[in-house]
């Protein structure tokens, strides 16, 4: 049964690899653009603009109040229309086709970036604002605060909360199989169905995802100790 998961030419252990550096090249791609939608959600909820507000509110509530495969399903079904209209708008005729690792990669990022918002905006209501006004007092322009400040503080404190969108969003990539890419769960499913070996499969699946959520967390606890050296705790 074990010669199932190797890497000859009747074994799956290449496959499921492959699989796993897709659900990573994924997981990270969506992370990373959840952060820069994150940031946006969470700039427009501070702002004094009640306009931003409502948009920032609106995402953020409908995002996180449907399920994570409509998300998906949406984007499956609906991204090429919209991106089609878009590019109309710039004056292209011709049909714009997202593949299946854009729509993951955007459904799971617009899912991250509504859980981030969230992370982001508590972490820079965090700061406190007598740092930002010592650096005022030392002359510091608005660009300075922000790098020097504002930055490495909200980082600091958003870390913890990050670590969790990160874990979910590594988790939500197994959605993306229903556009058929092959990342991890994917394989797995075809792999189980072609040998009849389920059970094998799937728990091989389910310890290589503990495998990378281990990593993670590692890899973000360190981060978090690396972000709070020098910093007195009470």
């Amino acid at each position: 049964m074990l010669e199932l998961l190797s890497f000859g030419p009747n074994g799956w252990g290449g496959q499921l690899l492959m699989g796993t550096a897709m659900t990573v090249a994924v997981a990270v791609s969506a992370f990373a653009f959840g952060i820069l939608v994150g940031s946006l959600g969470a700039s427009a909820k501070l702002s004094h603009s009640m306009a931003l507000n409502v948009v920032a509110d609106i995402y953020t509530t409908v995002v996180r109040g449907i399920p994570e495969l409509l998300v998906i399903y949406l984007l499956f079904f609906g991204g090429s229309s919209v991106a089609t209209s878009i590019a109309a708008a710039f004056g292209y005729d011709g049909r714009v086709d997202l593949n299946a690792f854009t729509i993951g990669v955007l459904a799971v990022g617009l899912i991250s970036g509504a859980y981030s918002t969230e992370v982001i905006r508590g972490a820079v209501q965090s700061v406190p604002f007598g740092q930002i006004e010592a650096a005022r007092a030392c002359g510091m322009s608005r660009w300075l605060i922000l790098r020097r400040v504002l930055v490495p503080q909200t980082l600091r404190f958003a870390l913890p909360g990050l670590g969790n969108v990160w874990q979910l969003t590594l988790k939500d990539t197994a959605l993306v199989s229903v556009t058929a890419l092959a990342e991890l769960m994917r394989v797995t499913h075809l792999a189980a169905g072609a040998t009849r070996q389920p059970f094998l499969f799937y728990g091989t699946a389910a310890v290589l995802y503990l495998l990378l959520t281990t990593v993670s967390t590692a890899l973000f606890n360190r981060a978090e100790i690396s972000a709070n050296r020098g910093v007195r705790r009470a």
